[in-house]
């Protein structure tokens, strides 16, 4: 496995920063940035995105990919608790609050 992942923004490769500059007088490009993988990272999106800007970026045209591939058919539920708590505000007067807890069905 290798020590580092290109970011796949799709548009790294144009974001106009000095760290990025390679090749020689006359033919010089911008190119897509290297992200080292480390403990911080190795788990989680930015071993594959180099910045908020290009998850965004990346998100924003590949969304209904991601769609088709992770459908949602059936909705998703918590179950909770309500209670109504009466607390009693800076000058000494009652008023009922509202306190949701998740239960744990376990």
């Amino acid at each position: 496995m290798s020590d580092y992942n290109w970011c796949h923004g799709p548009s790294c490769h144009t974001n106009k920063t000095q760290d990025r500059i390679r090749g020689v007088k006359g033919s010089k490009v911008l190119r897509t940035r290297k992200i080292a993988i480390n403990k911080w990272n190795e788990n989680n999106v930015w071993s594959h995105f180099c910045s908020q800007g290009c998850w965004n970026d990346f998100m924003h045209e590949h969304w209904n990919e991601f769609i088709a591939l992770h459908p949602r058919t059936e909705c998703r539920e918590t179950p909770i608790e309500v209670e109504v708590e009466t607390r009693t505000d800076y000058f000494g007067n009652p008023y009922k609050q509202k306190a949701i807890r998740e239960v744990d069905n376990a």
